[in-house]
């Protein structure tokens, strides 16, 4: 490996801490050493424009909004990257946020909205700077300059699409696109809807750095198809999911894969054929300008809702590695403080929460503990008066690692089980969405650690009797992973008489991994897919058709969630 100059022990640059350290560093301390260094080299203002310029290389792959010149100081100011997410009260309000093409340098950039393509609304939106400097492997430093914007609506009715447009005082008037309509909760009140979901989502494309810059480009063969590499996984996702036409869609974790290594450590920007430091994750911020552009087909309209996985961890920002979230995410801020994707939102009869497996995981452990065990508290408050509730029928959560799940790259966490399997089965959670491991895996219906009866494909599932679902759905487009030697898939057309697994395991609290028989793994598919879910409220009992759906659209797992309305 070529040496680092800033860093020629293999070392943390200008600390001394060994690199085996810095792997058992939080994520604030590591944000810390993060700033500590850039004090020692700063950045003038004419390199951070330089390095804000790098962005126009999303042009080269051909989904930037903004055309080749991207960030040049010049260029018409422009929005692009469009998407769309709930307020706290998603019966009523939405969050609407894009991408600025340069820096809007006191131009000012406005929402027009309203109930028609006529509009007659309009909001003066936030623009939020997001400056990200980051330690190059060659002895640099990468500066890059980011600026989003974001616009709240509240006070919509339910069920009617809301109209908008984004517009700049110095004459950028984008197009009028239609935000999929809120719904409220009351179940005599609710027609049927739907909404999609699937984990692990980053991009097909990298994004590359023109000359004057920083030198050659940053490429990584984790954003390379594992089996064909003309084949753009992500891609094919996100057309079924936008096909689909869902009410709503949840993304549990893994979002852009700016970091692709994931392991929760300082970031470092590698280009030029240089490698990686120990120690580091590799980092590159513009990775999110490619992601916001290739997600825009759907989330322009249908409010997407994040959760947050190990890859989002990025030690570059402050606030636990969430800084650059929240820059650029809306979230809708009721969940616990300090934790911006811990938060819960209703659509119609289901209630929806996201949590952030980081604070509670045994296996990836920089974020552990960070709530000081506020987030578990804010769950159980939350699960029960959602359970209580008369007008909520359905529970639903979502998040990154896995309480079960068995491949051989990640298996199951432990830490999730410990501190919410327990609260799950509580309050009957009907519905667990998990990401982390590359593949689709479903369980039977889970209480007190073990299946309760066996649910195959096409059966109905009691959740109040039978007991909690946990889906693995993290085949959104990065390369699949394996399962445990000698487990085979599992899947319609492919059933098998005794699906047990009996030899995957479980993150322990020391970090270490303890054996396990799985007799709870009833579907497994080594391939990308997402998730379709169709509601259908009733007044004597409601339903809920979980499908799961591969990147070409054939189904190839389905339950039916029923609830009597009591």
């Amino acid at each position: 490996m070529p040496t680092n100059p800033l860093n020629p022990a293999g070392d943390l640059p200008d600390t001394g801490i060994p690199a085996a350290q810095s792997a058992h560093m939080t994520m604030a301390e590591q944000h810390e050493w993060h700033r500590n260094y850039l004090r020692r080299h700063a950045v003038s203002r004419r390199n951070v424009l330089r390095g804000a310029a790098a962005a126009a290389a999303v042009a080269t792959v051909g989904t930037s909004p903004f055309g080749r010149r991207a960030y040049a100081e010049d260029a018409q100011l422009a929005v692009g990257g469009r998407h769309v997410g709930y307020g706290p009260d998603a019966t009523s309000q939405l969050r609407f946020a894009g991408q600025l093409s340069r820096q809007p340098a006191g131009t000012k950039v406005f929402l027009d909205h309203g109930p028609t393509p006529a509009l007659g609304g309009t909001i003066e939106a936030e623009v939020r700077n997001l400056l990200t400097q980051v330690p190059s492997a060659d002895g640099g430093v990468l500066a890059a300059e980011q600026f989003y914007v974001h616009a709240p609506v509240d006070g919509l009715p339910g069920r009617v699409p809301h109209f908008y447009r984004w517009r700049t005082s110095d004459g950028f008037i984008g197009d009028i696109r239609a935000a999929a309509p809120a719904m409220p909760s009351a179940r005599a009140a609710i027609l049927p809807f739907r909404f999609t979901m699937m984990g692990d989502q980053g991009t097909d494309d990298t994004p590359a750095l023109p000359p004057g810059t920083v030198p050659g480009d940053y490429d990584d063969k984790y954003y390379k198809s594992d089996n064909d590499p003309n084949a753009p996984h992500a891609s094919n996702v996100l057309r079924q999911i936008a096909a689909a036409k869902p009410d709503f869609h949840i993304l549990a974790g893994d979002i852009a894969y700016a970091d692709p290594s994931g392991g929760g450590k300082p970031n470092e920007f590698v280009a030029n054929g240089a490698k990686l430091d120990s120690g580091f994750d590799k980092y590159n911020p513009y990775v999110w300008d490619i992601y916001f552009g290739a997600i825009e087909r759907s989330a322009a309209e249908t409010p997407w809702m994040f959760a947050t996985g190990n890859h989002d961890m990025e030690a570059t920002y402050g606030q636990h590695g969430y800084g650059g979230h929240l820059a650029r995410l809306d979230f809708p801020g009721n969940g616990p403080a300090g934790c911006p994707s811990a938060y819960s939102f209703t659509y119609g009869n289901v209630a929806v929460l996201s949590l952030d497996a980081n604070d509670i995981s045994y296996e990836i452990k920089a974020n552990t503990g960070y709530s000081g065990g506020a987030q578990t508290s804010w769950v159980e408050r939350t699960l029960a008066a959602y359970r209580a509730d008369p007008n909520i029928d359905f529970l639903v959560c979502f998040f990154h690692h896995c309480a079960y799940s068995t491949t051989d790259a990640h298996a199951s966490d432990g830490g999730v089980r410990d501190a919410w399997a327990g609260l799950f089965d509580r309050y009957q959670v009907d519905l667990v969405l998990q990401g982390h491991n590359h593949v689709y895996e479903r369980t039977d219906p889970i209480r007190a650690g073990a299946a309760t009866r066996v649910a195959a494909d096409n059966s109905i599932v009691y959740p109040d009797t039978d007991g909690t679902v946990y889906y693995t759905v993290g085949g959104g487009g990065r390369p699949r992973y394996d399962f445990q030697p000698g487990s085979q898939e599992t899947f319609r057309g492919h059933e098998l008489p005794d699906t047990t697994v009996p030899n995957s395991y479980v993150w322990t609290a020391s970090g270490g991994k303890q054996d396990e028989a799985a007799p709870w793994s009833r579907v497994r598919f080594r391939n990308y897919s997402f998730l379709r879910v169709d509601v259908r409220p009733g007044i004597f009992a409601s339903e809920m058709d979980v499908v799961a759906v591969d990147e070409y659209g054939r189904e190839f797992d389905k339950l039916t969630f029923r609830r009597l309305v009591h």
